[in-house]
């Protein structure tokens, strides 16, 4: 996992953090918008702008404990039409879908334009790593993580688990990461993905 204590680091970190958030909330509130509910655009979150997204506790604490958010962007399945769990699915599969394409983009970027600038190509992988991060992470099945959202959707059965399991979703999470079982798992997923789009920046690279 990275080292939120070195200074270098932060400097290459945290816009990549601020972008990656920033695109996951903007994806969220997208989606809502497209299926019929304008909760989120009706309080200025149909934006990519960081401003309307970055919580700035949430962001220390990525930096202190290695665990942050943004703010959450509101929804109201009630608004979306046609089916509103396949609706709340598609809502909670666009945070995470958004950041791992904004990693292939980033990955294509590298390869193409920014492996020999420097500064750029450091944060262009920081901004591959944070999105696949951001992107696995959010699809454990804890609450209030997308994952969560996710399930309930495709097995309604769960839903009344996953309701009384959310008030104590935060502490779960924690204590998972501070006991390294989210991060050994994490890790067997991310490293892969990441190896896998900077393989794909190197090839770019060589095409160009």
């Amino acid at each position: 996992m990275l080292d939120f204590f070195d200074p270098t680091r932060l400097l290459y970190m945290t816009p990549a953090v601020i972008i990656a958030l920033s695109f996951h909330e903007f994806a969220h509130a997208a989606a809502a918008y497209r299926l019929g509910d304008r909760t989120a655009y009706n309080q200025g979150r149909l934006t990519a702008n960081p401003i309307a997204h970055i919580d700035i506790l949430g962001l220390i604490m990525l930096y202190i404990a290695g665990f942050g958010w943004a703010k959450p962007v509101p929804i109201n399945p009630y608004n979306f039409r046609g089916d509103r769990d396949r609706g709340v699915i598609l809502v909670s599969l666009a945070g995470p879908a958004a950041n791992l394409i904004m990693a292939v983009l980033a990955a294509i970027l590298l390869g193409a334009f920014f492996y020999k600038i420097p500064y750029l190509d450091r944060i262009t992988q920081y901004i591959i790593y944070i999105n696949v991060i951001l992107a696995i992470f959010n699809l454990i099945p804890i609450p209030p993580l997308d994952g969560s959202k996710i399930l309930a959707g495709l097995i309604p059965a769960s839903r009344e688990f996953m309701y009384r399991l959310e008030q104590y979703g935060f502490i779960i999470l924690i204590l998972l990461l501070v006991t390294n079982v989210i991060p050994k798992i994490l890790g067997f997923f991310i490293g892969p993905v990441y190896q896998l789009l900077i393989w794909l920046a190197g090839t770019v690279n060589a095409i160009f």
